[in-house]
């Protein structure tokens, strides 16, 4: 059994995929480029590739199973860049993997502080030495109204957190979660909607849910509301938001995802003109944070990302089921 790593990264992934295979006798190799055509070869004999949010579309899945691949992992929660029915077509198992929730979940709160407190502003005026109170003011959690669209793993740790801060939250999930029941209320989305002071996206995105914020969601919010989206860059109609921005509705929006972000995050481009005009826009407005898909980024979570694409391969390859198996529907 051999796995064939794209873009793994030597810097942290590196050494936990040598643990990880001297543990499980699963042996590797690896390129820190993305997969393409072109590169494809390279899994040549290999079982199963591990990558992370790609162009997993028909044509590569079809070469890299021309080539004997069976195994798809995927080093990251989010799966929607694989196309699963060509998958299954295939007979191509797919996995995801797991981490800590409580890395995305306080990166999300983070987020949600430094758009309430302002914090980008003071500090960028900081450092031209304004320390000045005009234009400042920012508002207390303790007295406002969160609400959290999503309760899974992630969406719950964020609800049990914030409990502490003693904000009302208020959540949305087709699905209820007794956890969070304990500390948040559920709603209908168009009542979350209309009394969230702050609103954080914690759901996979899905066909069903593109662009849940969109021009109509932002209009029934309240005016000067808060967005926070550690989640995926789909469920925000981004035209929809510059507007929504530009007019006042929105009170600021902090994004740790984009729409349109392949080929950016997680590349050095110092220097390069980027053909991102929505990019460009949001990082003019000066009550958006834009940060580069970072929210899972703790050691903990590289580790468990690395481990559970060996995990899933050692039960693949005996035949076995695997807590990490995206059970393909389609």
């Amino acid at each position: 059994m051999k796995i064939f790593f794209y873009t793994l990264r030597e810097f942290d992934e590196l050494a936990c995929a040598k643990e990880c295979s001297a543990k499980t006798g699963i042996a590797f190799d690896y390129t820190t480029a993305y997969p393409s055509a072109e590169n494809a070869a390279l899994a040549q004999g290999y079982e199963a590739i591990s990558m992370t949010p790609c162009d997993m579309s028909a044509p590569m899945l079809e070469r890299f199973a021309s080539i004997g691949v069976k195994y798809l992992l995927c080093r990251s929660i989010g799966y929607d860049h694989v196309d699963l029915r060509r998958a299954r077509e295939l007979g191509m198992r797919v996995s995801n993997v797991s981490y800590p929730p409580s890395g995305v979940a306080n990166y999300a709160i983070m987020l949600m502080l430094m758009l309430q407190r302002r914090a980008v502003s003071i500090l960028d005026r900081a450092r031209l030495q304004d320390y000045s109170l005009r234009g400042k003011i920012g508002a207390d959690i303790s007295f406002e109204t969160v609400g959290v669209i999503g309760t899974g793993h992630i969406g719950t740790t964020v609800i049990q957190h914030l409990s502490g801060f003693g904000c009302k939250i208020l959540c949305y999930d087709p699905y209820r979660n007794s956890e969070a029941e304990k500390y948040a209320d559920y709603v209908s989305l168009e009542e979350l909607f209309a009394r969230a002071d702050v609103i954080t996206l914690h759901t996979n995105a899905t066909e069903q849910n593109y662009h849940l914020l969109n021009r109509e969601a932002f209009a029934r919010m309240k005016d000067g509301v808060l967005i926070v989206n550690t989640a995926r860059g789909k469920l925000i109609d981004t035209d929809a938001l510059v507007e929504a921005l530009e007019s006042g509705k929105i009170g600021g929006a902090a994004l740790d995802v984009l729409e349109k972000e392949d080929g950016l995050y997680y590349y050095n481009r110092i220097g390069d003109v980027i053909a991102n005009r929505d990019m460009a826009l949001l990082r003019s407005f000066p009550n958006v944070i834009l940060s580069p898909h970072t929210a899972f980024y703790t050691e903990q979570a590289v580790s468990h990302m690395v481990g559970s694409c060996f995990e899933a391969a050692q039960a693949f390859d005996r035949g076995e089921e695997s807590a990490h198996e995206v059970k393909i529907k389609v």
